[in-house]
């Protein structure tokens, strides 16, 4: 039998219970109180409850491949380990023929997507870009093009003399689909300044998602918790992403990234525990309740932590994610593997106790009569599924 509400949550929760019971929206102060509760279980329950009346059992993932075609970079974030610099990263910059030589690499691999985002590197001309998504086109007619974080949206406008809605024009005539949500980390003032002062600002960064949305891409969105942010920064950062939602209603999932100190500016903060992951993903299912999905970035929270998450609020855990050097590269820091097989995928979900769904970008399900067998697209709604 059921343990009671009261019990569950406890008296300090009770309220949040009925709202989220209700399906009422949340207010700031309700998700400062789950960020400051110790109560780290009544949050989870809570969360739970949301993304099983939603998604069910399910778990999605996604085929992938990731290319960062330049670490070059005039931005200089004090959170970044990526970028080029003295004692760091040595500097290279992809040519065509070496991205499509890295889609050949995977052909094989049946992938439904290419993420690609790279540093702000000046002296790439806007041609580049469009050729990006052309070659991907070519090599892969029928994958899904996810690339270019709205930082980037604003130099390629920059470098090409056009506005943000033509930038992108051109490039969904090139072979783009989607955008991914990174380059903004939390929308604040504040923390703008202080740790990325050189990068679009909270504004220009919806001012892009606003153009996105008008011509009919859609767009993740994340937020980067762990270095120098409040909880009450946290919870208005996610406030101000489901404000754009309700006016926009063009994001897909929303990603709770967990900020990685290693060879940053940033050294000296601690490592993030798992109960700080799985509090932030709860809480953005939580505060997020017109986000069709929140994903839980196996890379960044690990397997184990990605496990738990999906009874803490996630129902995606991305994909497979070839070649993946944003935050660390394979090898370093210890044994960080990087690329997931179709099998271990499964049996991690499997593991979990979820059903695993594999996706393509728009989550739409994927069937195939074998693991290696040509997909066969079946429309999920992207509401919700009483599943």
């Amino acid at each position: 039998m059921p343990l009671a509400p009261e019990r569950l949550v406890g008296p300090e929760l009770i309220d949040i219970w009925k709202k989220v019971e209700s399906g009422e929206r949340l207010s700031l102060e309700d998700g400062v109180r789950l960020y400051r509760t110790r109560n780290l279980t009544a949050v989870g329950a809570m969360a739970n409850l949301v993304r099983e009346r939603m998604w069910g059992d399910r778990t999605f993932f996604v085929r992938n491949q990731h290319i960062n075609y330049t670490n070059i970079c005039n931005k200089f974030c004090k959170f970044c380990s990526f970028y080029a610099k003295k004692g760091g990263p040595d500097p290279y910059q992809m040519t065509i023929e070496e991205v499509r030589n890295r889609l050949l690499w995977h052909k094989d691999a049946n992938l439904t997507e290419i993420h690609m985002v790279g540093g702000i590197n000046p002296r790439l001309p806007y041609e580049y870009y469009l050729d990006l998504c052309r070659s991907v086109k070519e090599i892969l007619p029928g994958v899904h093009v996810k690339a270019f974080t709205a930082i980037e949206i604003e130099q390629i406008a920059k470098i090409g003399k056009v506005s943000h809605e033509q930038a992108l024009i051109d490039l969904k005539e090139a072979g783009l689909d989607s955008l991914p949500g990174g380059g903004i980390e939390v929308l604040s003032d504040r923390v703008h300044q202080e740790l990325f002062g050189k990068k679009l600002n909270g504004e220009g960064w919806k001012s892009v998602a606003r153009a996105a949305a008008k011509i009919g891409l859609s767009q993740y969105a994340t937020m980067l918790y762990g270095h120098i942010e409040t909880i009450e920064e946290r919870v208005s950062h996610l406030i101000q992403l489901r404000e754009l939602q309700d006016e926009t209603g063009h994001f897909l999932t929303f990603t709770p990234l967990s900020f990685h100190p290693e060879q940053t500016e940033l050294e000296d903060i601690k490592p993030l525990t798992g109960d700080c992951d799985l509090r932030n993903i709860a809480v953005s299912r939580l505060m997020l309740d017109n986000f069709p999905h929140i994903k839980s970035f196996w890379i960044m929270n690990t397997k184990e932590v990605t496990q738990a998450s999906q009874w803490y609020g996630a129902d995606d855990v991305d994909g497979l994610v070839h070649e993946y050097e944003i935050t660390y590269k394979e090898g370093e820091f210890g044994n960080k593997t990087q690329a997931l097989t179709f099998t271990n995928m499964v049996h991690m979900i499997r593991e979990a106790g979820r059903r695993p769904v594999e996706r393509d970008s728009l989550y739409n399900e994927i069937v195939r009569d074998e693991a290696t067998a040509a997909p066969r697209p079946a429309r999920i709604p992207l509401a919700v599924s009483k599943g």
